[in-house]
């Protein structure tokens, strides 16, 4: 079963899902494994680190996938860019701000270029900017997003904004009848995180991993305290969506107060063990509450797209 879409004709592939480039998450080991299952892999680089670029890319092997970009860090470091295009991705995703200065070097580089938006006049820049395709993401997902729009909403907005630019819905989608509900909104495919974050191949540890299959969608919110204990430079702008635990719900709006402090209480988050999830951030988004197991990535694309198939029946082309 497939769905032939403009993503995956300009990709090449067999499945409209993308692997989102979680810095946490998406090593090459887990890209290769979505791309190899018929969807399409991004690893993250961190804060636009060139070691983690490298490092991951040829742990991909020769399987063809993407890099993600944030792109304020990649302000900072712009040889990360470079340190990719080296190793000539498919695509190259600049997210969280202005993608017009790496534009035409990923262009140039024959690259496609994936920009992820949270606004219509983020979309509008991408557009601007040259976008092969542009992801729109909801305050719902998981890990940092803006805070204004939800992913169902925001998606058919961006589709009529900028078409005929293709568009992928991201956040919240953890399942086949988010990818379903991507298609009949216009979108031409889904990028998945906390579904895949919690798989074999992803880089969390088990901990993490089981405690996504035992959080709910209820159990997030949006927060910038894990940034400020950690020392996170994001704009307030794009805040991150986790499990609440003991730290979230004893500095969540006393953010200026933990910044004060934030040398003191950074001492005592990384004194703490990497598995206490009462202090330690679980990124998640809200569709954590459909994330039961732990399968393969192979497994999440087939099991996403048979259940989308079902959801939308027979009739739907490609």
């Amino acid at each position: 079963m497939t769905f032939t879409t403009r993503l995956t004709e300009l990709l090449g592939i067999e499945h409209p899902i993308l692997l989102a480039p979680m810095g946490s998450a998406s090593g090459g080991a887990l890209a290769a494994a979505v791309t190899s299952a018929g969807g399409f892999g991004f690893v993250g680089s961190g804060y636009a680190s060139s070691e983690t670029v490298h490092r991951e890319m040829l742990a991909a092997g020769n399987v063809r996938i993407g890099v993600g970009f944030i792109n304020w860090a990649l302000q900072d470091r712009p040889e990360a860019l470079d340190a990719a295009l080296e190793h000539n991705p498919a695509a190259v995703m600049l997210s969280f701000g202005d993608p017009t200065p790496f534009a035409s070097r990923v262009k140039q580089a024959g690259s496609l270029l994936f920009c992820q938006v949270q606004t219509l006049d983020m979309a509008k820049q991408a557009a601007d900017a040259g976008a092969d395709v542009i992801i729109a993401q909801g305050r719902d997902a998981g890990g940092h997003s803006g805070h204004v729009r939800g992913t169902f909403g925001l998606v058919p907005s961006v589709v009529d904004a900028v078409a005929p630019i293709p568009v992928v819905a991201a956040g919240a989608v953890a399942d086949g009848r988010g990818l379903a509900a991507a298609l009949v909104l216009g979108a031409e495919g889904v990028l998945m995180g906390t579904r895949f974050a919690a798989s074999k191949e992803s880089q969390w540890s088990e901990v993490l991993k089981q405690g996504a299959v035992a959080a709910a969608g209820d159990d997030t919110e949006q927060t910038r305290v894990f940034d400020i204990v950690r020392g996170a430079a994001w704009p307030t702008h794009f805040p991150g969506r986790a499990v609440r635990n003991d730290f979230s719900a004893r500095w969540h709006g006393r953010e200026e107060e933990l910044a004060d402090q934030r040398e003191t209480e950074n001492t005592r988050y990384d004194a703490t063990d990497a598995g206490d999830l009462s202090t330690r951030v679980l990124w998640a988004g809200e569709g954590v509450d459909l994330v039961k197991d732990i399968p393969s990535a192979r497994d999440i694309v087939l099991r996403t797209v048979a259940e989308a198939r079902k959801a939308l029946g027979a009739s739907w082309p490609g």
